[in-house]
């Protein structure tokens, strides 16, 4: 047979073999057994090639190693081999060993290789113990069994690779590799994260050298696992095996990471539908509770092998910390056997350690025991009045949060609390949320630990000085436990987690007043980041509004530290300047209007001769005359005024002085307003000119968050935008801002908008469908209307919307943009050209005109990126 038809069989044959096992994957087949039989497959493919290339059973041997080693083979793993050679290979024998290997790649096979003599490999080996770890688990496949007897003889030497070093190269391995990334990555690498096959895997390899035990059922024999250690351990290992197989079959390729663009293929695999919650959120709720058992095995069983393996002379000594528990260096640890058998030690354990300021984390055999109790509990822990009791006074405690974060990673915190159940691995399927509800939810507590750290003052300037004003900070932290436990059960979730709060206020004897606040911030934990980033703050009636929800300072208090904290852990890129500068404005307008007292009316017009005042008084010292100021101020409107700050108003007023008769100007703040960079246009009014503007800030990649649209009483627009990078960093370079004015100017004297570029959408984009939704919102002003717009976020949205309202004849007043994961969620106020709100025919256009547009848009941008 010629190498061509040997190819195409081999081929064939390998696809057979991935039909077979796609549909006895689908059928349930036991994932262990497809992958030992992949693995003999493979096994007897080389086996027949080895024998028609008559390379023979001497001074050559090909053996498995690595995963293909254990007999484990994935759809597209690697299949790495070793070549052994007991001496220089002749030149027939690499003659023929080159044409193999050449005709395993045609064939499509991912193959690793080696070629070393004994020797060799066993000095590679003791250099690096990834390779020392490939050798531990290798097979024989063929050929000289005295090579292979010689190098195994070679792997049991004592002084190759001792059992404490090599388990101490393991563990730096794996801390190296956990750093890298975390367990709850909403694209997770099933493989290397913390919690993954790896984390298995290192289990096996530090048993294999320290017992030389062949699997990890042989733990249980030498006392380091018990028998339901190990069935936890194999329906880990299973679970991720079968996502890690579907993966592959998914993707058609040796895929690790779990992306968003796999999830839904993969979940279908695997066997979920859509019911209450989507398929790909159970698939990756299971994923996430499996990596942290795995985490927690993985912690504790190598506690417990670091511990064989070092001198018992040098294992930290025992220091009391109460009756019930002691301290061993950073380990806290149970005096005795049967200490959980009062569930209220479970508690104990997590208020006892927050005496010593050392103590990070639980003994292993400590944690073997919280493990077996936590077991057995028939129900929740909060149900008992001791347990009650000391839940509180981890709550009080000033250093709560550290017995928080233990008991939330330990599976205390599910166990004291039913509804925490829920949302332990829950995952939101959007781009928004950037870890599971629970993960969150704890680094939402972090971020509330943070604002009484002075090294993060700079971060959170009102924070940190709030954070101390508060009358009791248990409340806000209670009311950060519970916010989001409501996710995940169909239905509002704010209004399921207040039920939730008042249930557990209670149940824990809390004042009605204490119950009444937590409540109501779990109900309203939204209010401001909304009223904050959609609505005009600028508006005396919008403050009015918030802050008659409000109602007083102390709840306005401890909502500003709640929401703050929730946008930051929500995602590593959601804070920002802007978002912090427009908490902090709607903070103290609110807080002033509420110190003023809600019913004394909006002065606008004593605020207006404010805002003039100041900035007449910074433009006289500067040289301006006062003729000159009130000719142009004569122009403006006096909705200008009061919607401006007088820094602002100086700002634009001063070029516009310099600059009389320049028909076009554009100007950006090399100052911060409210933390992103204000970009000023000035040019005569005309149809379109906002679809212009975005066009060209699109095109520079640059991101819109606000915009304040005006026309002069002359026929002059004079329109303020907030923009930023993509990154989220404001404008600053001075080459980025003299391109930016240039391309806006040559955009502004063209009577048409530059052509809006079509530009692809991203791979994590296309992963999502978001319907358009247009929504007209009650409005207090008779001369415009407010409308909502969600739609799938994407390049060149809002040229597109400015196009959309060119075409209808619609004029832009003001714009809040604002991205949320893969949605827009924009907010604009809207009038006729003759400055008149929208009409309900004129209305019913607009929906219609928006939808069909951004729909056909999104079905081109789609169509561009496949």
């Amino acid at each position: 047979m010629d190498n061509q038809a040997m190819v195409g069989q081999i081929k064939a044959q390998l696809a057979t073999l991935d039909q077979q096992q796609h549909q006895q994957f689908v059928e349930g087949e036991a994932i262990g057994v497809l992958l030992a039989a992949r693995a003999h497959e493979v096994d007897l493919l080389l086996q027949r090639l080895w024998q028609q290339f008559e390379l023979g059973q001497q001074g050559l041997a090909l053996v498995a190693v690595g995963g293909y080693g254990r007999g484990e083979l994935h759809p597209r793993s690697d299949i790495d081999l070793l070549l052994l050679t007991s001496e220089q290979p002749t030149a027939e024998q690499e003659q023929r060993l080159g044409v193999l290997l050449t005709t395993l790649w045609d064939a499509r096979l991912e193959i690793g290789h080696s070629v070393r003599s004994v020797a060799e490999t066993l000095a590679r080996a003791q250099d690096d113990v990834t390779i020392a770890t490939n050798l531990l688990e290798s097979r024989l496949l063929c050929g000289d069994q005295t090579l292979y007897s010689e190098l195994q003889q070679g792997l049991l030497r004592d002084d190759f690779w001792p059992s404490a070093d090599f388990f101490q190269a393991k563990f730096e391995e794996q801390e190296l590799r956990h750093s890298k990334s975390t367990p709850f990555d909403l694209e997770p690498n099933i493989k290397s994260c913390p919690g993954g096959l790896r984390d298995v895997q290192t289990i096996t390899w530090v048993a294999l050298r320290h017992f030389n035990a062949s699997c990890l059922a042989e733990l249980v024999s030498h006392g380091y696992l018990t028998q339901e250690e190990l069935e936890e351990l194999g329906t880990c290992r299973d679970y991720l095996w079968r996502l890690r197989f579907a993966l592959h079959l998914v993707a058609g390729r040796a895929e690790e990471k779990l992306l968003f663009d796999r999830q839904r293929d993969v979940a279908k695999l695997m066997g979920y539908s859509d019911e209450t919650q989507l398929a790909v959120e159970q698939m990756m709720k299971r994923y996430y509770r499996t990596v942290r058992a795995v985490r927690e095995l993985n912690q504790m069983l190598l506690l417990l092998f670091q511990q064989a393996t070092l001198d018992r002379q040098a294992l930290p000594a025992r220091e009391p910390l109460s009756e019930r528990f002691d301290r061993r260096g950073h380990y806290i640890e149970a005096r005795r056997d049967d200490i959980f058998a009062q569930p209220d030690n479970l508690l104990a354990l997590f208020l006892d350690a927050l005496e010593h300021p050392a103590i990070t984390t639980i003994s292993a055999s400590t944690l073997r025991l919280l493990r077996n109790a936590r077991r057995t509990l028939a129900a929740p822990l909060s149900e008992r009045a001791e347990c009650r009791q000391l839940f509180m006074a981890i709550l009080k405690h000033p250093q709560g949060f550290k017995a928080l974060s233990l008991m939330h990673r330990h599976g205390i915190l599910g166990a004291y609390l039913e509804p925490w159940q829920h949302i332990t691995g829950q995952m939101q399927f959007d781009l928004f949320h950037a870890y599971t509800v629970d993960e969150h939810t704890h680094r939402l507590l972090q971020f509330i630990e943070r604002f009484s750290n002075p090294e993060h003052k700079s971060i959170f300037p009102l924070g940190s000085v709030l954070i101390d004003q508060l009358p009791k900070k248990g409340l806000l932290v209670l009311a950060a436990i519970f916010h989001d436990i409501g996710k995940g059960r169909g239905g509002d979730h704010s209004d399921i987690g207040a039920e939730e709060a008042k249930r557990f206020c209670q149940q824990h004897g809390m004042n009605e007043h204490d119950g009444r606040l937590v409540a109501w911030l779990v109900q309203h934990h939204l209010l401001m980041s909304v009223t904050a980033q959609r609505r005009d703050i600028t508006d005396p009636e919008v403050i009015e509004t918030f802050a008659n929800q409000v109602k007083d300072q102390t709840q306005l208090a401890y909502l500003y530290c709640l929401t703050v904290a929730d946008i930051c852990a929500t995602n590593n890129s959601l804070w920002n300047n802007w978002k912090g500068s427009l908490l902090r404005e709607l903070y103290h307008a609110s807080r002033e209007r509420l110190l003023n007292g809600s019913m004394a009316p909006v002065d606008g017009r004593a605020r207006i001769r404010e805002h003039q005042a100041k900035a007449r008084n910074q433009l006289l010292r500067q040289g301006f005359e006062q003729a000159d100021i009130d000719q142009l101020w004569q122009r403006f409107s006096a909705d200008y005024f009061l919607r401006f700050t007088p820094a602002q108003i100086q700002w634009h007023s001063e070029h516009l002085l310099s600059q009389p008769d320049e028909p076009h100007q554009v100007q950006l703040s090399v100052h911060m307003t409210r933390g992103g960079t204000e970009l000023f246009v000035y040019a005569p009014d005309s149809p379109g000119l906002f679809t212009r503007v975005m066009t060209v800030l699109d095109a520079k990649r640059l991101s819109v968050h606000d915009a304040q649209i005006f026309t002069t009483r002359d026929g002059y627009a004079l329109d303020s935008f907030v923009i930023l990078e993509h990154d989220g960093a404001p404008v600053q370079s001075p080459s980025r801002i003299a391109s930016i004015r240039k391309s806006l100017l040559q955009a502004l004297r063209r009577a048409q908008a530059p052509s809006r570029a079509l530009r692809p959408l991203s791979r994590k984009l296309r992963s999502f469908q978001v319907p358009t939704r247009v929504k007209f919102l009650n409005n207090h002003r008779k001369n415009s209307s407010m409308v909502e717009l969600v739609t799938l976020d994407r390049p060149g949205l809002l040229a597109q919307i400015g196009e959309v309202f060119e075409q209808c004849g619609i004029e832009v007043k003001a714009a809040k943009i604002t991205t949320v994961g893969e949605k827009a969620e924009d907010f604009f106020l809207l009038s006729t050209p003759e400055g008149e709100a929208l009409s309900p025919p004129m209305q019913h256009t607009l929906r219609s005109a928006l939808t069909e547009a951004l729909e056909q848009d999104t079905l081109s941008n789609l169509k561009e990126s496949s």
